[in-house]
C-alpha cells in the first residue's frame, strides 16, 4: 500500500472483506460459548466426511501405507483448543483445559463421521496473560471400513501403526484419561527438606507428600479411564515441587507445594490378551510415550527429569 492509498478510503471489497471476518468472528465465539463447532468448521468436515473437499492427515506416507492396508481411511486433521483460567488451581484447572479440549475433538470427529481420532498430539503455549494458559489437541480423524459413523469416536494418542498392533493383540484404544492432583505442606519443624546436616538421611516428610499427591492423581486417572475400559498407557507423566516462605505471626514458615499430572491412552483388553512382542512397555515415565517408535511431539510438556518411574 503506498502513501497515497490511505486517502482514498475502505474500497467496496476492502468493506465486504472486513464485514465477512467480523461475522466469522462473532460465530466462533457463539459457537464455543453454546457448545457447537463454528459453521466454518462443520462445513469443512461435513465436505471432508462427503469426499467433496481433499483429505488431510498426520500421518507419516509408511503410517498411511499401512494403515489403509489395515481399512483405516483418513477423513480429516482436527483440532481443538481451550484457552482456560485457572481459577483456584492450576493442577485442576490442566485437566479441565484437556477435558474441555478433548470434548471439542470428539465433536469434530463425530461431524466428519469418524469412528477414531489417531495420533493425537498435545500442544501447549505459555504466555504472560494472567493464570491462564492454551490447550489443543490434534489429530487425524479416521474411518473404518465396514462401519458406520460413531457417536462416540475413540481417541487415542497412539498413532496409526501402533493402533493396528494393538487391534491385531485384541487391545483396543478407547479414549484418553486424565488425572491431576496437588497438595500444600506447612513445615512447622523447619527440618522437611534438610532434616540433617552430618549424614544422608531421608527427608521423609517430602517423601511422603511426594507419595500422596502422585497416588491420588493416579487415582484420579483410574477413576477416570474405569468406565471405558480395563488398562491405561500413561505416556505424560509432569510433577512439580515449590518452596514458599511466609510469615505466620512473628515467625517464618516454608510451606512446600506438591503437584502431579498424569495423561493415558486408556485400552480395552480382553483378560489374558497379551500385548504383541512389537510393543515394547517403558516403565521409566520420563520417556514421552508407552510405545516403542512415537516421536517425541506426542508430550505436551518439557521432559522433566525430576520425575521418576510411577
Amino acid at each position: 500500500m503506498s502513501i497515497f492509498d490511505r486517502f482514498k478510503g475502505t474500497t467496496r471489497e476492502q468493506k465486504a472483506a472486513a464485514e465477512e471476518s467480523a461475522h466469522r468472528q462473532m460465530d466462533i465465539l457463539m459457537s464455543l460459548r453454546g457448545g457447537r463447532i463454528p459453521t466454518g468448521a462443520l462445513e469443512r468436515l461435513q465436505e471432508a466426511a462427503a469426499g467433496t473437499k481433499p483429505w488431510m492427515a498426520t500421518l507419516t506416507p509408511a503410517e498411511l501405507r499401512i494403515a489403509r492396508s489395515k481399512r483405516l481411511k483418513p477423513i480429516a486433521a482436527i483440532s481443538a483448543t481451550c484457552w482456560l483460567h485457572y481459577g483456584y488451581s492450576w493442577t485442576r484447572g490442566h485437566a479441565e483445559g484437556w477435558g474441555q479440549a478433548l470434548d471439542r475433538l470428539a465433536q469434530e470427529a463425530k461431524a466428519c463421521g469418524a469412528n477414531a481420532v489417531l495420533d493425537v498430539k498435545m500442544r501447549t503455549i505459555r504466555l504472560p496473560l494472567g493464570e491462564s494458559m492454551d490447550f489443543t489437541l490434534i489429530g487425524t480423524a479416521v474411518k473404518i471400513d465396514g462401519l458406520p459413523p460413531s457417536s462416540d469416536p475413540i481417541i487415542a494418542t497412539v498413532p496409526a501403526l501402533e493402533f493396528v498392533k494393538l487391534l491385531e493383540a485384541d487391545v483396543v484404544p478407547v479414549g484418553i484419561a486424565i488425572g491431576a492432583h496437588y497438595e500444600w505442606m506447612r513445615d512447622w519443624s523447619g527440618y522437611a527438606a534438610n532434616p540433617s546436616l552430618w549424614f544422608n538421611t531421608e527427608a521423609r516428610q517430602l517423601s511422603d507428600l511426594w507419595e500422596q499427591v502422585r497416588r491420588t492423581a493416579h487415582q484420579d486417572l483410574r477413576q477416570n479411564a474405569r468406565n471405558q475400559g480395563n488398562g491405561v498407557l500413561a505416556h505424560v507423566n509432569f510433577s512439580q515441587m515449590f518452596e514458599v516462605e511466609r510469615e505466620v505471626g512473628e515467625r517464618k514458615i516454608k510451606e512446600y507445594l506438591a503437584r502431579h499430572i498424569v495423561v493415558a491412552t486408556i485400552v480395552d483388553a480382553r483378560r489374558g490378551t497379551p500385548l504383541p512382542h512389537e510393543i515394547k512397555m517403558v516403565v521409566d515415565m520420563r520417556d514421552p510415550t508407552p510405545l516403542t517408535g512415537t516421536p517425541p511431539h506426542h508430550q505436551a510438556y518439557a521432559t522433566n527429569e525430576e520425575s521418576g518411574a510411577i
